[in-house]
């Protein structure tokens, strides 16, 4: 005779299989990645705050006192990324140094008198105006103020100009 056992009952399992330890750890991987993404696309796509009071600071370059600079003079200020210009008259421009072509870097070439694209040959004299083609406009200017006889140039935000005007220089 046999003997008739009642159905078997399996303990529960605490161990987690190898299996389903991957799946959980791919599952927050990805969810991971998806934050990050989230993030960085709303990090790009939010606005930019105002400047803070140092970092507004830091944009404007004290470049000297007004007898530093002679009379149709260019001087290159790396730092600012601009060129202050000294025009015959006296007066000040704070040029930018890209090309409005393709913004490329403009050099100032002192024997020549003007500034020469090295990239498509545009040319640009003392004020920034175009000379030579293929540069559809003047060079962009920096705002600039003179205090207590010293050259300041703001160089937070560009001035896009379509070409020189003599309201545009400033006198000390």
């Amino acid at each position: 005779m046999k003997k008739v056992k009642g159905p078997v009952q399996e303990e529960p399992q605490t161990e987690t299989s190898r299996r389903s330890f991957l799946n959980k750890l791919w599952m927050g991987l990805g969810l991971l990645a998806m934050v990050e993404f989230i993030a960085l696309v709303a990090t790009f796509l939010w606005p930019r705050s105002k400047l803070a009071k140092g970092e507004a600071a830091d944009l404007i370059i004290t470049a000297g006192p007004v007898d530093k600079f002679k009379v149709d003079s260019v001087t290159a200020f790396v730092r600012g990324k601009f060129y202050l210009a000294r025009l015959a008259d006296g007066g000040f421009l704070a040029l930018s140094r890209k090309c409005t072509h393709l913004g490329c870097t403009v050099p100032w070439l002192p024997k020549e008198g003007m500034f020469e694209c090295p990239c498509h040959a545009s040319a640009f004299d003392i004020r920034g105006e175009v000379i030579r083609p293929p540069a559809p406009r003047a060079l962009d200017i920096y705002h600039l103020f003179i205090e207590n006889n010293v050259v300041k140039v703001d160089t937070s935000r560009v001035i896009k100009r379509g070409r020189f005007d003599v309201s545009q220089v400033v006198y000390s």
